[in-house]
C-alpha cells in the first residue's frame, strides 16, 4: 500500500512527537515510532531504557507490541524518528518482519527529514519468518 503525502506527514509528526516520552537517561538516545495499521489507527511507541541494560526496549517494538495488543495484526508502515536518523535494531526487524515483510518503513532525524524509506524485506533480508517453520515439521 502506498503512503498519502498526508498519511506520511501524519506518521512522521507522531514519531517526533512522541520522542520527547523517551526514558533514555544512559544512552541519552530518545527514539520515537508511529506505527500506522491497516485499520488505520497509528499506535506510537518510545524508547525504555533499564540500568540492568537487556530489560530495556526500542519504541519500535513498544508500537508493535501496543498494536498487537488491541487485536491489530497488519501494519502498513512505520516510522522511527531519532536525532540523527538511526536505523532499528536486529530485533525490532524480526519482531516487524513477524507482521509483514513489505511493511513500509521511514527513518526519519529529529527535524522530519526522511533519511531512509524502505520496507522491512528491505531492511532485514532473509528474514526468519513463520515459513522457515512449517518447513522443519
Amino acid at each position: 500500500m502506498n503512503l498519502t503525502d498526508e498519511q506520511r506527514q501524519q506518521l512522521i509528526e507522531a514519531a517526533l512527537t512522541v520522542r520527547k516520552w523517551a526514558y533514555a537517561p544512559y544512552s541519552k538516545y530518545p527514539v520515537g515510532a508511529a506505527l500506522l495499521t491497516a485499520s488505520g489507527k497509528i499506535y506510537d511507541g518510545v524508547n525504555v531504557e533499564n540500568a540492568a541494560y537487556p530489560s530495556g526496549i526500542c519504541a519500535e517494538r513498544v508500537a508493535v507490541f501496543k498494536a498487537v495488543s488491541e487485536g491489530e495484526r497488519e501494519f502498513v508502515a512505520i516510522t522511527v524518528a531519532t536525532h540523527n536518523g538511526g536505523s532499528p535494531c536486529g530485533a525490532c526487524r524480526q519482531v516487524l518482519a513477524e507482521f509483514g515483510l513489505d511493511t513500509l518503513v521511514l527513518i526519519v532525524d529529529g527535524n522530519g527529514n526522511i533519511v531512509q524509506e524502505t520496507t522491512v524485506r528491505g531492511l532485514l533480508p532473509g528474514a526468519f519468518t513463520a515459513e522457515a517453520l512449517e518447513k522443519s515439521g
